[in-house]
């Protein structure tokens, strides 16, 4: 079947020409092709304002990004060869990096498959489909995937608002095997179950994995908080790393029950729970003056959109500020950010002026990033979300009195 062509404003396709996958719809030559006359799911040749091929993309005429490339080599639609020769590049990397069968296989538009979203749990796939075009081609994926990897379980996770977004429906369903919704999987040596069919997004967040394996450089012997602790990814390590006592506060008791699960998995009797909001209980703590070696503090993303930008910042600056306020003096600060849109020089900003505020000063010792299951494509800084800080907190020094002597 002979494909649409759409052809892209004067001008429009620097973009494309750099690497990036996305055609928003303002780029169209709506004179020329009318993005009206694409099927919502449909593919289409992209053509610049010189008729010149760009590629092929999966179009959704009803969103603000109406294209995605899929195929820059040729006008083939994406078919379960090409779908099966990107899954195996993505899993060569992944199996030489990673020792346990553990990770995100699939990352997007980072992988070259934008809307596919799959994360691995030994035999256990769940896959998060999050444009038009790749639900239309749902089935080959499921195909491609079962050729790659022969997992026993395939999970379709597709409850997220991007689908609503898209115009696509929500719904959970298996389509190989049945597994329970605790899956097993491994991270930095350390077990979990993640509730796969009812946690959030796939059931666990391997992003911050490499960030996290440097907790063992911080916490040995310490008094550990662990806030927006979801089932434990941050504290769970920490208490197998040798912490003293570790607290996971989570404003869900469905999480905090899975913190006691994989607490109890890695026979650690050193973890308990405190159910809340994040902002309530740190206030709480403060009042009852307790302090901690660690603080660790990983909201969920407090700016979703970029005009949410300054209120986003204000609100990362509150609570790492609270953080701030319950930690010994030379304590650690761990501290993270998902949001896209949050700028890595800002993030930083943010925790400096929370820390001048508390009256102390910060040392940033390291500075973390995703991990190499989530790489960065270098032409779509929207695939560069995450940012960590691992800082020393510093209280305020006496002033030096007037008069002293000089140092001899």
């Amino acid at each position: 079947m002979k494909l649409p062509t759409l052809r892209l404003n004067p001008k429009a396709d620097y973009r494309l020409r750099n690497g990036h996958l996305w055609i928003y719809s303002n780029e169209i030559d709506n004179k020329y092709s009318p993005l009206i006359a694409c099927p919502s799911g449909s593919s289409a040749i992209i053509e610049n304002a010189q008729g010149h091929f760009m590629g092929i993309a999966h179009i959704n005429p009803n969103n603000l990004i109406c294209g995605r490339i899929i195929n820059t080599i040729n006008p083939s639609p994406l078919d379960i060869e090409i779908l099966q020769q990107r899954i195996k590049k993505s899993l060569e990397i992944r199996e030489q990096i990673f020792t346990s069968r553990c990770y995100r296989l699939i990352y997007g538009e980072s992988d070259f498959l934008p809307g596919l979203i799959v994360d691995r749990f030994y035999d256990t796939l769940v896959v998060q489909i999050a444009s038009v075009g790749m639900e239309s081609c749902k089935d080959l994926i499921i195909e491609a995937l079962d050729y790659c990897i022969r997992p026993n379980n395939i999970l379709l996770k597709n409850d997220h608002k991007m689908r609503e977004i898209e115009g696509l429906p929500s719904y959970v369903t298996w389509v190989k095997g049945a597994a329970a919704d605790n899956i097993l999987l491994e991270e930095n040596g350390i077990k979990f179950q993640a509730p796969v069919t009812n946690g959030q997004k796939t059931g666990w967040f391997y992003d911050h994995r490499m960030t996290r394996a440097r907790l063992k450089d911080y916490v040995k012997g310490k008094r550990v908080l662990d806030m927006f602790s979801y089932i434990g990814g941050w504290g769970i390590q920490a208490a197998a790393f040798g912490a003293q006592q570790v607290i996971c506060s989570d404003i869900s008791e469905f999480a905090l029950t899975h913190v006691i699960q994989n607490a109890k998995l890695n026979k650690l009797n050193n973890v308990s729970t405190l159910l809340g909001d994040a902002f309530d209980v740190m206030h709480t703590l403060q009042q009852d003056q307790q302090q901690f070696d660690v603080v660790i503090l990983d909201p969920p993303a407090f700016i979703p959109r970029r005009k949410d930008l300054p209120k986003g910042i204000a609100a990362y600056q509150k609570a790492n500020l609270q953080a701030l306020r319950l930690l010994k003096p030379g304590g650690i600060l761990v501290t993270g950010s998902c949001s896209m849109h949050l700028p890595a020089a800002d993030f930083v900003n943010a925790i400096y002026k929370a820390a001048r505020k508390s009256g102390g000063n910060l040392q940033i010792l390291e500075q973390g990033n995703q991990g190499p299951d989530h790489p960065i494509h270098p032409a779509i800084p929207e695939t560069s979300y995450l940012k960590s800080l691992i800082c020393r907190y510093i209280a305020q020094e006496l002033p030096l009195l007037t008069g002293s002597s000089k140092l001899n």
